[in-house]
């Protein structure tokens, strides 16, 4: 009898054991896409580029903008698993009004997003733009930093977009006020870079300039950090570059995590075995990582706080989203257009996403 009772003791302190140690981290979904021209559908008087309109060259009406809208959410949903995304940041948005549908007029308004979008100098209107939600992070601060280049002063570009968050520490069981309801501050930079429409070669010191910008922005949050405090910073976006072109990999100094060193960035999306597809934007017959997401290395570490979790780095990929390629072969984007042609799909970009656990 005492024998059955020592077994029995033991087979709870062994499930007990297993219980404590077998909980699963808090985990939030950190995420990127190009929605390739959300526009609205309305003539926008201050500025000359209307070609989504209905009377534009695009023939863009509202039936095509809610369908454009419908696509989206159907696809954050499903990258998001029907969770909320803590921070999701996002580019060629035309306006607030597009934001507004997507995230309050669709079942996404269920997860409590807010928004920082500013609008920038692109000559067509889109903009970045950060989507985050309220039940995970709190905003402290936000601002754009305007694409600049020396040499040729007369071109513009898309602004990179910053904010700053403090994360809700969500193991409090009831609101408190003070220092004790927050548990880590992640600071945030949504990009697009210039594009290759003139050329990959012409426009490479476009893109040099916008990661000079963006590598100075973190180094000056570095040097205005107490000593010994490594600031988590999280750097997303179009880059219209792979990881391995000089704008990344030189002037950002964003490197694989194999090859890290003091004063490099990891690029979590440098190669593209472990990410579960080839890449996010297809040119012809190749697939290529253009849009990324990279992180300041004590996001790498583990212990308290929010951190990277391991191996969740992802290209989004639906099989919704893709289609056969009778041209290239294999498969290929359900694009909205391909110029003036309509096909009523997505974008020609996949999103990209990370888990961060505490």
């Amino acid at each position: 009898m005492r024998r059955l009772v020592r077994l029995g003791l033991c087979m709870m302190l062994m499930l007990s054991f297993a219980t404590v140690f077998g909980q699963e981290k808090e985990s939030v979904r950190v995420a990127f896409w190009n929605m390739e021209n959300f526009f609205d559908a309305f003539v926008d008087s201050t500025r000359a580029y209307n070609e989504f309109t209905p009377e534009g060259g695009q023939h863009y009406t509202k039936n095509r903008f809610y369908k454009k809208r419908n696509n989206l959410y159907k696809a954050i949903l499903a990258m998001s698993e029907n969770h909320p995304i803590g921070i999701f940041g996002v580019c060629e948005v035309e306006n607030d009004y597009v934001l507004r549908s997507l995230f309050e007029q669709t079942p996404l308004k269920r997860h409590n997003y807010r928004w920082v979008l500013y609008e920038g100098p692109d000559k067509r209107g889109i903009d970045p733009a950060i989507i985050y939600s309220c039940d995970w992070f709190q905003l402290v601060e936000s601002a754009v930093f305007p694409y600049y280049n020396p040499e040729d002063t007369a071109y513009h570009s898309r602004d990179i977009l910053y904010a700053k968050f403090i994360a809700k520490e969500t193991k409090v069981p009831e609101p408190v006020e003070g220092p004790a309801q927050y548990a880590d501050t992640i600071h945030v930079f949504v990009n697009h870079w210039p594009s290759r429409y003139s050329g990959e070669l012409e426009t490479v010191g476009s893109r040099a300039c916008s990661a000079a910008i963006l590598r100075s922005k973190v180094d000056s949050i570095n040097a205005a950090s107490p000593e010994g405090y490594e600031p988590k910073v999280i750097m997303m976006g179009d880059l219209n570059d792979c990881p391995t072109d000089p704008s990344v990999y030189d002037v950002l100094k964003a490197r694989r995590r194999s090859e890290y060193e003091d004063g490099l960035l990891i690029n979590l999306f440098a190669e593209s075995k472990g990410l579960g597809f080839d890449g996010t934007i297809k040119h012809q017959a190749d697939w290529m990582i253009f849009d990324q997401m990279i992180v300041t290395p004590v996001l790498m570490k583990g212990g308290e706080g929010l951190h990277y979790k391991e191996n969740s780095a992802r290209i989004f990929h639906a099989p919704f989203m893709l289609e056969e390629d009778p041209t290239y072969h294999g498969l290929k984007l359900i694009r909205t257009y391909i110029g003036p042609r309509y096909f009523g799909g997505f974008s020609d970009h996949l999103p990209v996403y990370i888990d961060l656990e505490r």
